[in-house]
């Protein structure tokens, strides 16, 4: 398959981009470089002619179907986002331009190349000559897609459904209500996308996952913030009483339920995606302090970095997020009875496993902390 991803050189993105290169597909990976894009977090697929990239801003309606115009994807995984609660606090307008604005844009320009498309595949080819120089950018182009095979998935959060109470779960009909700019420029994407859909016919697919965490992850979330504060021997915030649960999914569980919920789903759906692995923020806080300590008993991590102490002891309760939502909870059983998808990681492996990635990967994080970010506290507007 051709496919298009919007935000692959974010975390999610990187992630699915390498997956699905190893699985044989060409990705033509579009993103706009803005403080999270990272490319070196594609470094190792360099030399990979499956992997080509494209800086563009999904906004730009022009660079949008020249993409499509020239790489004809059989599918579209759109993962471009503004995705921190903080950071829209202090700027929501760049929420609503690449959220809301990006996604339309995006809709827009898959919705004229779907409808330019055979009803059914047909014979024809066009041979990497004849697309050379497009952008720079060289493809085989064989058999290009048909109307009925072409997917869009829309990759969303949980976010778009508030806040729950101390029992249940969101389910695919939970009534949205979010709370945050983000999670409502998100809620606003998601309407989008089914409007595309239900007026158009475009074959659009919807996903609302949970918590993601895993290697790759901008050091603004909560895991490798708690990573990086203990190993800098600084205080590790906990907001609030730290009593805020959250469902915990590894990225590359992720990864490979939204490639199966594209090769199967059914357009018109909606797919929840969670990890199974709802845990208050303390505790997880807690379980990434325990799992450092492990890596000092072990010799992986020298005992001088923490100065004699456990890493627990660097935890600090600092002021609440505002309008922080309680608990979020999926429900991910359509996914799991329908298209036959259950995450691999338990309740500690996926943590283990990011943790060691944070102490073995230090050149990739390092440039980040000594140039666009140091850890500090976003979203302080309105506390």
């Amino acid at each position: 398959m051709r496919i298009l991803i919007t935000g692959g050189a974010g975390f999610i993105g990187s992630n699915l981009v390498r997956l699905l290169v190893s699985r044989g597909h060409q990705v033509l990976n579009i993103d706009k470089l803005t403080y999270a894009g990272n490319p070196n977090s594609l470094a190792d697929l360099t030399n990979q002619p499956a992997h080509q990239f494209l800086q563009a801003d999904i906004c730009d309606a022009a660079a949008m179907r020249t993409a499509f115009s020239g790489f004809q994807p059989h599918w579209v995984m759109h993962l471009a986002a503004e995705s921190h609660v903080d950071r829209s606090i202090d700027g929501p307008g760049a929420f609503i331009q690449t959220n809301i604005l990006g996604t339309y844009t995006l809709l827009e320009a898959a919705l004229e190349y779907w409808r330019g498309l055979p009803e059914a595949r047909d014979q024809r080819t066009e041979t990497r000559d004849q697309r050379a120089g497009w952008r720079g950018l060289q493809f085989n182009i064989p058999n290009p897609p048909a109307q009925k095979s072409f997917r869009f998935l829309h990759v969303s959060t949980d976010e778009v459904y508030g806040s729950l109470g101390a029992t249940g779960f969101f389910t695919e009909t939970t009534p949205y209500d979010p709370h945050s700019p983000y999670s409502a420029s998100k809620a606003s994407s998601d309407h989008l996308a089914r409007a595309w859909h239900d007026t158009y016919g475009l074959p659009v697919i919807v996903t609302n996952c949970s918590n993601n965490y895993g290697p790759f992850q901008f050091p603004e979330k909560l895991i490798p913030v708690v990573i990086l504060k203990a190993l800098r021997g600084e205080p590790i915030p906990v907001y609030g009483k730290g009593e805020n649960i959250r469902d915990w999914l590894y990225v590359e569980d992720h990864t490979e339920a939204l490639l199966t919920a594209i090769s199967h789903g059914t357009p018109g759906q909606t797919y929840n995606i969670g990890g199974n692995n709802e845990m208050r923020n303390i505790d997880l806080v807690r379980l990434l302090c325990r799992l450092l300590d492990d890596c000092v008993e072990s010799g992986k991590l020298k005992a001088e970095r923490r100065n004699g102490k456990i890493f627990a002891e660097q935890i600090t309760f600092v002021t609440d997020r505002p309008g922080h939502d309680l608990r979020y909870a999926i429900d991910a059983a359509k996914i799991r009875d329908h298209l036959g998808w259950l995450p691999q990681q338990d309740h500690q492996s996926g943590f283990r496993k990011t943790v060691a990635w944070y102490l073995d990967n230090e050149a990739w994080w390092r440039p980040i902390l000594n140039g666009t970010y140091q850890l500090q506290r976003l979203g302080k507007a309105s506390i």
